[in-house]
């Protein structure tokens, strides 16, 4: 069984970067708002799965308001 070089172009590096940050942001907004809004559930799942920013997108959209009192 042989093996051949793995090459990826310029811009496949730049996209993955860009979908790399751009995970990490989504899911520490995320994970900020599930904390702070006591969403166990939430929190769990947005940790345990990574899903290139849909899921966390998909919690900030539908969680829209905080209700977090002091």
């Amino acid at each position: 069984m042989t093996f051949e070089t793995f090459t990826m172009e310029t811009w496949q590096i730049v996209l993955l970067i860009v979908a790399i940050v751009f995970e990490l942001v989504m899911k520490a907004f995320a994970l900020w708002r599930a904390a702070r809004n006591s969403h166990t559930v939430w929190f769990v799942v947005l940790v345990v799965f990574s899903t290139v920013g849909i899921l966390p997108i998909l919690y900030l959209l539908t969680h829209k308001t905080t209700p977090y009192t002091n």
